[in-house]
């Protein structure tokens, strides 16, 4: 008995020296791994997945809201072999209720800081746009030379539609370096606002307004010292309308902070505020709401007509009445969604991928319009309200009507 036990020592400590050489040998191996990982994330910078979302347009006379669902930005330069991006899902986080979303404790206002110069007209080109990687993945296709010539090509926006914390100064830092590197001006959209959509379709966003300032930093974080057009918040005013009075002063001193952090993250960056449209609210309502989300104070402007279809005409009378009512410095100008409004609104109540709609005015800073500071893309044009795609996908079919419409 005594042998055995000693058999049983010395083949119990050999078996703890073989799994201690074991352990070393894994933790060698997660340190190896995780170094080679992060390698990839730093080499793949530029190619991290962003998000963009598509806000529906608002058919007067019944004020419904603009809901956007956020879709996937697939890397570049590989293009999927799927004719039609799937669109991903909205924020899995549930939108809490007004009452929920105002507790927090929210950082005091920044200081407001000067105007951004008036922005340059070479404006920036997504080349992971779902538009761009379809055509790169098409060749064949009938309709691409047409989608490719009037869409592809034309410079639009990149919406930062999902709260994610950690990540969203990168993704931004992503788009900023290479138009910096192009010597052209993003257009940028940050679209996290609690209670966003008021539950709609688009519901989601950060859970509540301390999580939001504190996103907002770090997507101010990523704006580097170039040229860029931040349009702030689509409907987070001119939707405000289903939220609590307390709600709503919430949400706008949160608009009013984010307008400053921005732009003392970068002063070149013009900070514009949602206008809504002109078959909306009243100018002076609209201003009303506008003033006491500190956009005379916070921001450099305002913008209208996100994701709808009323003519440009409309639109610069209407973003002047809101202007003159709004007050405050002279450089405060608009800007406005043009990007599929070419044959004005359709019919009331025809708010889905309606027929016979046009892209309307290429994107330019140069107007040659008093206080109109530009035309832009904000709303993708082929990426679907839900009826052509699912919502939020881009739709070749719906995007060679509004090429040849």
């Amino acid at each position: 008995m005594p042998g055995i036990r000693a058999q049983r020592r010395t083949t119990h400590r050999a078996r703890r020296r073989a799994a201690r050489r074991h352990g070393l040998l894994a933790v060698a191996s997660a340190v190896v791994a995780i170094g080679a990982a992060a390698g990839l994330i730093e080499a793949g910078q530029d190619d991290r997945r962003r998000t963009t979302a598509v806000p529906e347009p608002t058919p007067p006379p019944v004020l419904q809201p603009l809901p956007a669902v956020p879709t996937t930005r697939a890397p570049s330069p590989t293009a999927s072999p799927s004719a039609t991006p799937t669109p991903a899902p909205a924020s899995p986080s549930p939108s809490p209720s007004p009452s929920a979303s105002r507790t927090s404790a929210a950082p005091a206002q920044p200081s407001p800081t000067a105007p951004a110069p008036p922005p340059r007209n070479r404006l920036f080109r997504d080349p992971g746009s779902q538009v761009v990687q379809w055509v790169r993945a098409n060749p064949d296709d009938p309709r691409r030379p047409l989608i490719e010539s009037r869409i592809a090509a034309q410079p639009a926006a990149v919406w930062f539609a999902q709260y994610n914390p950690g990540e969203v100064a990168g993704e931004v830092r992503a788009v900023t370096r290479s138009a910096a590197a192009a010597g052209r001006t993003p257009v940028l959209v940050p679209y996290a606002i609690p209670d966003r959509d008021c539950g709609g379709a688009s519901q989601g966003g950060a859970p509540d307004i301390a999580a939001y300032d504190a996103w907002i930093r770090e997507f101010a974080q990523g704006l580097g010292a170039g040229p860029a057009i931040v349009i702030l918040e689509p409907d987070a005013i001119a939707l405000a309308d289903c939220l609590t009075a307390e709600g709503r002063a919430a949400r706008f001193a949160a608009l009013a902070r984010a307008g400053s952090t921005l732009r003392a993250a970068n002063p070149k960056a013009r900070v514009y505020f949602d206008g809504g449209h002109s078959g909306w609210h009243p100018p002076a309502k609209q201003a009303a709401a506008l003033r006491a989300a500190g956009a005379a104070t916070s921001g450099d402007g305002i913008f209208t007509n996100v994701a709808n279809f009323r003519p440009t005409a409309d639109e610069r009378t209407y973003a002047r009445q809101v202007l003159a009512a709004l007050g405050g410095p002279s450089a405060l100008g608009a800007v406005i969604d043009t990007s599929r409004n070419g044959n004005g609104a359709p019919a009331p109540g025809q708010w889905c991928d309606p027929e016979g709609r046009a892209l309307g005015q290429p994107p330019t800073t140069q107007t040659g319009e008093r206080l109109i500071d530009a035309y832009l893309w904000v709303k993708l044009p082929g990426e679907s309200d839900g009826c052509t795609a699912a919502p939020g996908a881009f739709s070749p079919e719906y995007a060679h009507g509004l090429a040849t419409g």
